[in-house]
């Protein structure tokens, strides 16, 4: 079992930033043997849109949303069982709850409760 703790959510003004953290408790070797790292966003009425993340398949890709390309970054540290996005420029169509993802190699898939982060000014 993993369990998925988000932070660093919360009101910003458009055009700021933030950087959200997800660290993973328990099995944590999951975190290094897994097939998809990342983030999720959802707002209300909606399904949840895939925003950034590590595949390992293929060699590994890092992927990103059209719509957040040049503005967000992913990354990861294996120490710390962690992964982050940092969210650059923030629009009011960021505005959102984003979740932590994890898919283990064993195609077990684990959901943080997500942070809300509501960008206006």
């Amino acid at each position: 079992q993993v369990q998925l703790v988000e932070s660093g959510g919360g009101p910003v003004r458009p055009g700021g930033s933030l950087e959200l953290s997800c660290v993973g408790t328990g099995n944590t070797f999951s975190f290094k043997a897994y097939s998809f790292m990342g983030w999720y966003r959802q707002t209300p009425g909606n399904e949840r849109e895939l925003v950034a993340g590590f595949f390992t398949a293929n060699g590994g890709t890092t992927y990103y949303a059209d719509s957040i390309k040049g503005r967000f970054t992913v990354s990861r540290d294996g120490a710390r069982n962690t992964i982050y996005l940092r969210m650059n420029d923030l629009t009011s169509e960021d505005t959102a709850v984003y979740f932590c993802n994890l898919i283990t190699a064993n195609k077990s898939e684990y959901w943080g409760r997500g942070t809300q982060v509501t960008v206006s000014s």
